[in-house]
């Protein structure tokens, strides 16, 4: 396990080296990686979205594609198509944009739905069809889709089935003073992007991705996770709950941070932590509680008041 840490933590600082005073969205997105999940990353332009993405690729010497979303992208431009070679007699799949280990959607809200549906296999099967051809996505596979959450003209919002694909919801924020003081000086000179090298490889994110999965969860702490997603789908705020969907995702989430916290079991802690970037996108709040202005995150944290922690000593598998 300690090789483990050590990858995570070398990650982490690797990505520190070029953003600045974000650790806890960087530590979510590399917890998302290791569950194999994708991310949603929901902030306004400018604040470092790309540019964690690009490096979180290049510290694990992975293939890297940005797709900037526009309402005339087709989805053959995502999956790719089939063209007739008239030397072979065949017909010959030529890949779409899709087809890298990490994918960077910028502004997913900006195509149609249509362009959006086209991901919802890819991201689901890790797989996409064309023309009933089966092609595979190289491994480890992870999109992260941007939106900006301010400007609403000339965008389609996602639906509930694709924001349900998102294993966490993650916004960067601005940065303080001294942190913009210190992005000013780091990036006076040059972009340190570009000297960026890789300190983990893809072999390494699959072995840890089979390791998160062998972090043990005490029944108390799934039973836990079913009480508070449960408690979505009855909330006087909320129109719509999360769905079973949301509970497995809760809980890889929470191993992956133990795993992170050098634990070989879950403790209640993990699954607080997790709550928020994982159930706060599933979730669709009524237009009552818009009105109030409590948004779903708030929402998240009065559920987790709301629910009794398990009280048990240890949560160790014998």
């Amino acid at each position: 396990m300690n090789n483990s840490i050590n990858i995570l933590n070398k990650i982490v600082a690797n990505i520190e080296n070029v953003i600045v005073g974000k650790k806890k969205p960087v530590e979510l997105i590399l917890m998302s990686l290791i569950c194999d999940g994708h991310v949603l990353i929901e902030d306004v332009p400018g604040v470092g979205k790309t540019s964690i993405v690009s490096c979180l690729a290049k510290s694990i010497n992975s293939s890297f594609k940005r797709i900037q979303f526009t309402p005339d992208i087709l989805p053959s431009d995502i999956t790719g198509f089939t063209m007739y070679n008239q030397k072979s007699g065949e017909f010959v799949y030529h890949p779409g944009s899709i087809m890298s280990q990490i994918i960077l959607a910028d502004e997913i809200n900006r195509t149609s739905p249509k362009t959006q549906a086209s991901l919802l296999e890819v991201m689901e099967e890790k797989q996409v069809t064309v023309d009933g051809v089966t092609y595979k996505m190289p491994t480890p596979f992870m999109v992260l889709a941007t939106q900006n959450p301010v400007e609403y003209l000339g965008t389609y919002p996602l639906p509930e089935a694709q924001l349900d694909r998102f294993l966490m919801k993650v916004s960067i924020g601005y940065p303080d003073r001294g942190e913009e003081s210190h992005i000013l000086s780091k990036f006076q000179l040059s972009n340190p992007i570009d000297v960026l090298e890789p300190v983990a490889e893809s072999e390494e994110i699959l072995k840890l991705q089979n390791e998160v999965r062998s972090i043990y969860s005490d029944k108390t702490i799934n039973d836990y996770i079913v009480d508070i997603v449960s408690k979505t789908r009855t909330h006087p705020d909320i129109h719509l709950g999360s769905s079973p969907r949301g509970s497995l995702s809760l809980l890889r989430a929470s191993q992956a941070w133990a795993l992170y916290n050098n634990r070989n079991y879950v403790i209640p802690e993990d699954v607080k932590y997790m709550c928020v970037p994982v159930l706060s996108h599933r979730i669709v709040v009524k237009q009552e509680a818009r009105l109030k202005k409590l948004s779903s995150e708030e929402i998240i944290y009065s559920i987790l008041n709301s629910v009794k922690v398990p009280l048990v000593s240890s949560y160790e598998k014998e």
